[in-house]
């Protein structure tokens, strides 16, 4: 079956891309994360995570907990850009 399984929504990334980047030497999310952008979407990574970390575990051939996540960087989850200026005087 040829259906294009798409991991990360945010990102239109597919697992034929995310098993391509770990046959081209990706080792870790972090490499993933940088090459295909997977979890720099809208949700930060919180629906792809773990299927992408099951796929580097699986291509790898390693128990998934010794796959290190990814670092999250803030904002965690979107924030209104009014919470920015809330308070302020034009």
């Amino acid at each position: 079956m040829n259906e294009r399984v798409v991991i990360c929504r945010c990102e239109d990334i597919t697992e034929e891309e995310v098993l391509d980047a770990i046959r081209d030497g990706a080792i870790s999310m972090e490499e993933l994360k940088r090459v295909l952008r997977v979890g720099m979407g809208p949700c930060q990574g919180r629906t792809c995570g773990s299927l992408i970390r099951a796929l580097l575990a699986r291509e790898l051939g390693v128990p998934v907990h010794s796959i290190k996540e990814w670092s999250r960087r803030p904002p965690l989850k979107p924030v209104p850009a009014g919470a920015f200026f809330q308070g302020e005087e034009s």
